[in-house]
């Protein structure tokens, strides 16, 4: 008996340290605060104890930062991400040149400088090499070029990994998608049909499932027109895509709810019970989720064969080379892209091994009898 327990505790022992992620960060606008929010970020030890950060970016842009703003940070320099170390800040090399960099400016000189280590980046979390993405923020004007040509971060990972992308944006109290991302208003009613719909409220149920492992997600569903279109007086959209898209995704198992209309579904705070809300359009989603979510909020790139967040803020041109930006939303970054990562691994190993599969599948029984309310209450909000 003593000889197997010896065995078995020699065993734990030799057993190797689980892996620590490789997590790509990108520098974004140099003109913005992007390496300060990264510097800021991992000036706790902590942070390298659960990654290690490979910062894709100009050395000497970063080393001007660093002064600048005189903060305490040191950091690895490196030409290949094979050579990252454990336990430091390293600093893959994207460009030797001097980049000019105006604090609060706007420049094509910044773009170019953003996109270099942007592309770099993208090729290696493509290429297996490192296992999440992190992007600090771009200014999506000047990053414009032959090479990149797109609204933004979103659709253009979606153009060089595999799967079709659905932004979420996360925080402590709730997940909000999007069916239509970076488009005007004016275009927002002519994309979305009742077949974007379903394919939204599909991509964010598997996302849901996969990447934050909930056995048997809520989904609620919100309206495109003011008061759901009030019987057709505002719109007829509810009627005729979003209601019936809704249905038929029902139909296939997903518990989905709605339409709601916006005003009255966060007025009420009915976001409390789903596990996601799937707006129309940007702003519908982002203003009430920026209003609530303080400066923890997070977004993230779902539906890719890559992992890709970011923090929830932009370029904060108004506040660059102050020493004044929180790196909050940048850690909750890091951590979601950490969990989000494990979880993925986890959920291929539950399919591979029936016994968690089965334990999912009594999770899912047990989840499926609760109810969400079909309508929040004061549906039609008064004006």
């Amino acid at each position: 008996m003593e000889n197997n327990q010896n065995t078995e505790i020699q065993q734990q022992i030799s057993k190797p340290a689980a892996k620590l992620p490789i997590i790509a960060i990108t520098q974004g606008d140099t003109n913005g605060v992007g390496y300060e929010v990264i510097f800021k970020a991992f000036e706790t030890n902590a942070m390298f104890e659960i990654c290690i950060p490979v910062v894709y970016g100009w050395p000497k842009a970063a080393l001007f930062h660093k002064k600048t703003l005189e903060l305490p940070v040191n950091f690895n320099e490196i030409k290949n991400v094979a050579d990252a170390k454990e336990g430091c800040l390293n600093l893959l090399n994207c460009g030797d040149e001097e980049v000019k960099i105006n604090f609060g400016n706007p420049s094509p000189e910044a773009g170019r400088a953003a996109f270099s280590a942007l592309e770099r980046a993208v090729d290696d979390c493509v290429a297996g090499r490192v296992d999440a993405l992190i992007t600090a923020p771009i200014n999506k004007a000047d990053i414009q070029s032959d090479d990149f040509h797109f609204a933004g971060h979103t659709e253009y990972l979606e153009s060089k990994a595999q799967g079709e992308a659905l932004m979420i944006l996360m925080n402590r109290l709730m997940r909000v998608a999007l069916v239509t991302t970076h488009l005007s208003i004016a275009d927002v009613a002519k994309h979305i049909t009742q077949e974007v719909v379903e394919k939204k409220i599909q991509l964010f149920y598997n996302a849901l499932r996969t990447d934050f492992l909930l056995p048997a997600p809520r989904i609620a569903v919100l309206g495109l027109n003011p008061h759901n279109g009030d019987n057709g007086l505002m719109g007829d959209e509810e009627e005729n895509i979003v209601k019936p898209a809704v249905q038929a995704m029902k139909e296939k198992g997903i518990p989905c709810f709605g339409p709601y209309p916006a005003d009255g579904f966060f007025g009420a705070a009915m976001y409390t019970h789903f596990d996601g809300i799937l707006a129309m359009y940007h702003d519908q989603g982002l203003t009430p989720f920026k209003a609530l979510s303080m400066d923890d909020g997070v977004n993230f790139t779902a539906g890719l064969s890559i992992v890709r967040t970011s923090p929830d803020h932009g370029t904060a041109y108004d506040i660059a080379g102050k020493n004044l930006a929180s790196p909050q939303s940048m850690r909750e970054a890091i951590y979601a892209a950490i969990d989000i990562t494990r979880n993925r691994v986890a959920d291929e190993n539950a399919k591979t091994n029936p016994l968690p599969k089965l334990f999912n599948d009594r999770r899912e029984d047990d989840a499926s009898r609760r109810r969400a309310p079909e309508n929040p209450k004061n549906e039609e909000s008064k004006e």
